[in-house]
This record gives C-alpha cells, sequence and structure tokens, in this order.
C-alpha cells in the first residue's frame, strides 16, 4: 500500500514537473516574442514573411469576386446579354441583379463552415486545397453560361469555394505569424481583398467598353489566375503547427517551424510553448460551434464577428461595390466612370498598404473607432451632396468615394482581420473564422439584396441618398465599437487568454497590466 502511494506521490511530482518546465518555455517563448522587430523579422525570417504573405492571399479572389458583382452592372453588354432595354437603355432587372449579387453569398456562409471543419479535422492545406477546385468550377461555370440559371448556379459553386478562401486566410496567417507580424499579417489579408477589388475593376475598366460578350467573360477568366497561384505553390506550405500539435503530430509540427523560422531560432523551446498553450485551452476535450458561445468565449466569438458586421453598418457594399455604377447614375460618362472606379481600390490597396505602418504604432482600436468616426461623417457628405443641384457635386460624392476607400482600407478594413486572428480562441479560431465569414455572408446578402431596390433607375433611384441610411447605422455601430472593440497589440495568445479570463472590459485591455 504504501509503495503504491509512494508511485502516485511520484506521478504526481513528474507531472508537476512537466507542468513547470510547459510554463517556463511559455514564459521564454513569451519574452522572445515580445523583443522581436518587424526590421529583424524582414531581416532573418523572410521565409516566414512569404508563407504569412501566401496565406493572406487567398483574399484575392474574394476580393474580386466581390467587386466584380457590382462593377459587371455598369458593363453595358452584360445588360444587354443578360437583362433588357429600358427607355432605350440596357438595364438588368433588379430581381436578376439582386439574384446575381446575393446567390454566392448562402454558398459562402455554408462553405465557411465547412472549411472551418475540414480545416480542423483534416488540416489548413487541405481545406484551401478543396476551395481552390469549388472556384475554379465556378470560375468556369461563369465563362461558359449563356443564361441566366447558368450564370446563377455558376456563382453558386463559386460561392461555396470563396467562403473557404475568406475563412482559412486569417485563420493561417494568425497562426503562422509571430506576435510583432501579426497585426500586419492578418491586415494582409485585408490587402489581398484590395488587390483583388482593384485588378477587377481595372479589368472590368479594360474590357467593359468592348461590345462583345468578352467584354464579362475577359474579366470572369482573369479570376482562374489567383486559383493557378495558390494551387502551383500549395504543396510547398507548411502545415499550421497548431493545428499539428492539436492533432498531436509533435515532430511534423517541429518540421513545420522549423521551415518557417529557420535554424536559429530555438525551436524546441518555441514547440514546447505552442503545446503549453494548445494544452490550456483543449483541456476540455473536442470543441465545437457551441463552445464559441460558452464563458469568456462568447464575447470573444462577438467582438470578432461584431467588426464585421461593422463593415457593412459602415457602407462597404454600398460605397465600393457600387461605386463605378453608382458613378454613371450620377451623371458621369462611362470612361470617367470606370476610370474613378479603378481610383477608388488603388486607392483601397494604398490605404492598406499605410496600415502596415500605423498598426503597430497607432494599435487596432484608436484606427478602428477612429476610421468609424471618419467613414460615417464622410456617408453623410455624400447623402448632403446628393441633394445639391449641381455638376460640381457630383464631382463631390465621387472625391468623397475615392478617400472613403483610402480611409476604409487604412482603418476598419485592415483592422477587422487583426483583431478576428487577435480575439478569437485558438482552440475555436477555425470556429470563429466561420462564424466570421457567416457574418460577412448574412450581411453581405442583406445589402446586396436592399441597394440594387434602392439605387437603380427603374426601382428608388436613390442615388447618393443612400449614405444618410448608412451614415445612421454607421453611427450605431461606431458607438459599438467604443465600448467592445478592444486594444492587443503586442500581446501573446497566452496574455489575450488571461486577459479574458479574468473578465477585463475590451476597451481597457490596452492599458491593463497583467502580474
Amino acid at each position: 500500500m504504501d509503495e503504491k502511494k509512494a508511485i502516485e506521490v511520484a506521478d504526481l511530482h513528474l507531472e508537476d514537473s512537466h507542468e513547470v518546465a510547459k510554463n517556463s518555455a511559455l514564459r521564454a517563448d513569451d519574452e522572445l516574442e515580445h523583443q522581436l522587430t518587424v526590421a529583424y523579422v524582414v531581416k532573418h525570417h523572410k521565409t516566414l514573411i512569404w508563407w504569412t504573405f501566401y496565406w493572406a492571399m487567398c483574399a484575392v479572389g474574394w476580393g474580386f469576386d466581390a467587386q466584380v458583382n457590382g462593377a459587371m452592372i455598369s458593363v453595358p453588354a452584360f445588360r444587354r446579354d443578360f437583362g433588357y432595354i429600358f427607355e432605350g437603355e440596357a438595364v438588368l432587372p433588379a430581381r436578376w441583379q439582386t439574384a446575381f449579387n446575393v446567390i454566392s453569398t448562402p454558398g459562402q456562409l455554408i462553405g465557411g463552415f465547412l472549411c472551418s471543419s475540414i480545416a480542423d479535422s483534416f488540416g489548413r492545406k487541405n481545406s484551401l486545397l478543396i476551395g481552390i477546385i469549388l472556384c475554379t468550377g465556378g470560375i468556369i461555370g461563369q465563362l461558359f453560361s449563356a443564361t441566366r440559371i447558368a450564370f446563377l448556379c455558376s456563382k453558386l459553386v463559386l460561392g461555396f469555394g470563396l467562403g473557404f478562401y475568406l475563412t482559412i486566410g486569417p485563420l493561417c496567417t494568425s497562426e503562422v505569424a509571430p506576435v510583432v507580424l501579426r497585426g500586419i499579417a492578418t491586415a494582409g489579408v485585408n490587402l489581398g481583398i484590395a488587390i483583388g477589388q482593384l485588378l477587377s475593376n481595372a479589368a472590368v475598366a479594360g474590357f467593359g467598353e468592348r461590345d462583345d460578350h468578352w467584354a464579362y467573360r475577359g474579366p470572369f477568366a482573369l479570376q482562374l489566375l489567383f486559383a493557378v497561384f495558390l494551387l502551383v505553390l500549395l504543396p510547398f506550405a507548411p502545415e499550421s503547427p497548431w493545428w499539428l500539435v492539436k492533432k498531436g503530430k509533435i515532430e511534423q509540427a517541429k518540421k513545420a517551424l522549423e521551415k518557417l523560422y529557420g535554424a536559429n531560432v530555438d525551436i524546441d523551446n518555441k514547440l514546447a510553448a505552442l503545446q503549453s498553450t494548445v494544452s490550456n485551452e483543449t483541456r476540455d476535450g473536442e470543441v465545437n460551434f457551441v463552445d464559441c458561445f460558452k464563458g469568456t468565449n462568447r464575447i470573444r466569438t462577438f467582438i470578432s464577428m461584431g467588426v464585421f458586421a461593422c463593415q457593412h453598418l459602415v457602407g462597404i457594399i454600398f460605397v465600393l461595390g457600387y461605386s463605378t455604377y453608382f458613378f454613371q447614375l450620377a451623371g458621369l460618362d462611362d470612361s470617367n466612370s470606370f476610370g474613378l472606379g479603378v481610383g477608388v481600390t488603388a486607392c483601397g490597396v494604398t490605404g492598406n498598404l499605410v496600415s502596415w505602418f500605423v498598426i503597430n504604432n497607432v494599435g487596432r482600436r484608436k484606427l478602428f473607432v477612429g476610421g468609424m468616426v471618419a467613414l460615417t461623417a464622410m456617408l453623410l457628405l455624400i447623402g448632403i451632396m446628393d441633394v445639391v443641384p449641381t455638376a460640381g457635386a457630383k464631382w463631390a460624392q465621387s472625391a468623397i468615394t475615392v478617400v472613403w476607400a483610402f480611409v476604409y482600407f487604412m482603418t476598419i478594413g485592415a483592422m477587422a482581420f487583426a483583431i478576428l486572428g487577435e480575439t478569437s480562441n485558438t482552440s475555436l479560431r477555425a470556429h470563429t473564422a466561420a462564424l466570421a465569414t457567416a457574418t460577412q455572408a448574412v450581411f453581405g446578402l442583406a445589402m446586396n439584396f436592399a441597394i440594387p431596390y434602392m439605387v437603380n433607375p427603374d426601382e428608388g433611384n436613390l442615388k447618393g441618398k443612400v449614405g444618410f441610411m448608412f451614415g445612421g447605422l454607421g453611427a450605431l455601430a461606431t458607438i459599438w465599437a467604443w465600448f467592445f472593440v478592444p486594444e492587443l497589440k503586442g500581446r501573446t495568445f497566452d496574455e489575450i487568454d488571461r486577459m479574458f479570463s479574468d473578465r477585463i472590459p475590451p476597451r481597457k485591455m490596452g492599458t491593463h497590466v497583467l502580474l
């Protein structure tokens, strides 16, 4: 009996020593993470930067499709082939315009949830592969569609794949990047969206004035390039070390870390710290979507979803998705409309690049809340300019739209992905990313359904007055952001977990001192 007790005591001491060793590794890795600088990572970890860029570029395809939906309405050949003549002008019926815009949204919703389950069960790389296959099938379907129904079905298939893209991008960038690079890397997902939107508008500007079907098939065909880029490099990409550790594949996780960080980093210590964090967050066993809404995970999930709701409430679909068509309705000719459409998205790309230089200095919270205030004010200005009966007011509306795009991508566009990557519980990150994608899809569905009826000349014909509505919604969303958007720059995942466990109010996390 005494011998049995002695063995039990020895086992307890062994477990305690293992726990102490894990916590020691975690604290040591936290210290090293805080000492890293962006300049050091750029100089010594170029491979790490490349693979974070690769995962962020999953969002290019999503950005292209999101922009081409609205921009395609400005292409006369598309309206002619899929619409009808109204008072001498080719018009796409509002119900079909709505159907084309929203059909991919249910696909994205389902695709996001499927992606999270597949990514957790079979790995991040296999999940991306399925997304690439679905997107390729949808794009080819669009190219050869000659009827509205065929085009609609193709966009639905494409939507499934885009749901995979938008879920796996922020998930993997947040898992691969170190603390100092995490904000920049996750904001890079929004850069991918901006690049996709820029290329979409450039393609529409280049092909849009043609008289044949390549006026709209040309831009669709360019989407295949993104799928090829991701597919060719996928076999060489390292699997997420976080996922490998969760699945008990420790040796593979070590090899993935070595591929990311190189030989000059204490991989064993980093691996032990990763094991400790995963162990702390998965002690209750397997997780599911219900766990996202339990305990302190509830507020983490609502913050992750809320920042994407803010993007829609402040008018992202209205201002960017319909910018070219909006310019035409405002009275600008096709040439100026296409040119301004490209300018809007070019400013978006520039704004996202600027965010990289301010995200670690200014912080996520200040950029997000400040961006909401500025964007709301500009929406109200767009509405005011619409009731001013002068030609100059139309150009003022267009100029405000360009500035709006720059501010959006520099602030809430980039910060939403950074906040998602940092706020979500690491063991629930795939599920939380899927819920964020679902939020995008649901709000996108509502906006894409309503906006055509508000702006079309054969329906509401409100034009820029829609800015008043989104200005009001943006004001409400700004109030929410003030209370719930946290400041998590420079915090490790372990430190973030501790603050949420201690129930620190999100708006006070930036100044909270951990003991």
